[in-house]
C-alpha cells in the first residue's frame, strides 16, 4: 500500500473505534493507560481529545510529553506514538465543543478545568484480519492442521 493508503487505513480504525488506550509516563517511570474518546482525527493521523486539568493524563503530559493511543475494534487495531500537549485555548475548545462532551463537563465548554490533549502523532502500527472472527479461527485450524505459522492479516508501519 502507498503511504497515503496506510495512513487512510490508521484513520479508518481509529474513527471506527471512537475510544482509545491513552497511555502516559507516570512519576515513576512507569506506563498508565486509560480510555479516552478521541474528538478528532487529522488525515495525517493528529489526534484531539478532550479532558479535565486535574486528571494523571494531564500533569503526565506536562512532565513527559510522549505517548501512545491504541485502538481496537473487531478484528483491526492500531497503536499510534506521538508527542501531547496540553491545549488551555477557549476558542480551540469551543470550536470542538459537542453534547458527548457535555456529558463529562454539563456546566459547558467555558467550565475552568476543561482542557484538550492534542497528540502529534509520529508514527502508527496497524493490524487488520480480513473476514472477522471466523476467519480468523479458520486460519488458526489451518495453522495447527499443516503446523504452519498462523496468518493473521494485514499489517503495516506508517510514519506520520
Amino acid at each position: 500500500m502507498s503511504d497515503a493508503e496506510n495512513i487512510s487505513k490508521v484513520t479508518d480504525i481509529i474513527n471506527d473505534s471512537r475510544i482509545g488506550m491513552f497511555t502516559t509516563v507516570n512519576e515513576e517511570g512507569a506506563l498508565v493507560s486509560r480510555p479516552l474518546a478521541v474528538q478528532d482525527v487529522l488525515d495525517d493521523g493528529d489526534m484531539w481529545f478532550f479532558t479535565s486539568s486535574t486528571t494523571s493524563q494531564v500533569a503526565h503530559v506536562r512532565a513527559h510529553p510522549g505517548v501512545n493511543v491504541s485502538f481496537g475494534k473487531g478484528t483491526e487495531w492500531v497503536s499510534v506514538a506521538g508527542t501531547a500537549e496540553v491545549v488551555t485555548d477557549r476558542q480551540k475548545i469551543h470550536e470542538m465543543w459537542n453534547q458527548v462532551v457535555e456529558a463529562w463537563f454539563p456546566d459547558g465548554p467555558d467550565t475552568p478545568e476543561v482542557v484538550l490533549l492534542r497528540v502529534d502523532s509520529d508514527s502508527a502500527e496497524y493490524w487488520t484480519s480480513p473476514g472477522g472472527t471466523a476467519a480468523t479461527v479458520l486460519q488458526w485450524v489451518k495453522s495447527k492442521v499443516l503446523h504452519n505459522r498462523m496468518s493473521v492479516g494485514e499489517s503495516g508501519t506508517v510514519e506520520l
